[in-house]
């Protein structure tokens, strides 16, 4: 009750900052993402257009295919060859991804034209690049884990495209155990990572306005001269 009591007393002196890792990081997260943006309940009328709704279409794809893989995982890994079941979830992986890279590039394309790095987002459109060409290697991967000789044509393409570039030490394609483990561990992950900073990003900054929106912070001429008028 006194330490309560003197913090009260300070009232508004300047106390130092704290060492705790945790006051730090909720301070780091508070000028990363200002209040009230991180689940925003408001947008402004300019996101009522189509071409906003393919960002989140692509979000919702991606938790489906994560879903679904996380089911595919549960039965090891070639069990939904020989399961109803298994051939349902997995037929719901394979669509959710090809809606997922369907929504991505037309979000992709869509946000170019907007020129979406404008307003300080040149870090919001390399992290959703980056994510598109990482989703492709992860796409990859998933094809070359179906164990049959259509997976087995895959990979001997992708050695060839290896080693012609000069990586393929680097990538044993056609270990299908490496490649299972690239597919459902690291490569999902890294693009876990990548989307989690893009949708951070994104919030940061707010969704990028059309090339003809008036930005809402302009003032207008006739404004500026009455305020130096005052």
């Amino acid at each position: 009750m006194t330490s309560v009591a003197s913090r009260a007393a300070a009232g508004g002196q300047s106390q130092p900052e704290s060492r705790n890792w945790t006051a730090r990081l909720r301070a780091r997260l508070g000028r990363t993402v200002p209040p009230g943006q991180l689940l925003p309940d408001r947008q402004p009328a300019y996101v009522n257009s189509w071409i906003y709704v393919f960002g989140a279409l692509t979000l919702a794809a991606l938790l489906t295919v994560l879903a679904s893989g996380v089911v595919l995982t549960l039965g090891g890994a070639a069990w939904w060859h020989t399961s109803s079941v298994g051939h349902f979830v997995n037929s719901l992986h394979l669509w959710s991804v090809e809606l997922f890279f369907a929504f991505m590039v037309i979000h992709l394309w869509g946000k170019f034209f907007m020129a979406a790095w404008r307003g300080r987002r040149a870090l919001t459109w390399m992290t959703g690049v980056v994510a598109f060409l990482g989703s492709i290697g992860t796409a990859f991967t998933g094809y070359l884990s179906q164990s049959n000789f259509d997976a087995q044509w895959i990979g001997g393409q992708a050695k060839d495209g290896l080693n012609s570039v000069g990586i393929g030490a680097w990538f044993n394609v056609l270990n299908p155990g490496q490649m299972l483990l690239w597919h459902v561990a690291l490569l999902p992950g890294l693009l876990g990572i990548l989307v989690v900073a893009h949708v951070v990003l994104v919030r940061r900054h707010g969704v990028v306005p059309p090339l003809d929106a008036e930005s809402p912070t302009a003032v207008k001429p006739d404004e500026s001269d009455e305020e130096g008028v005052r």
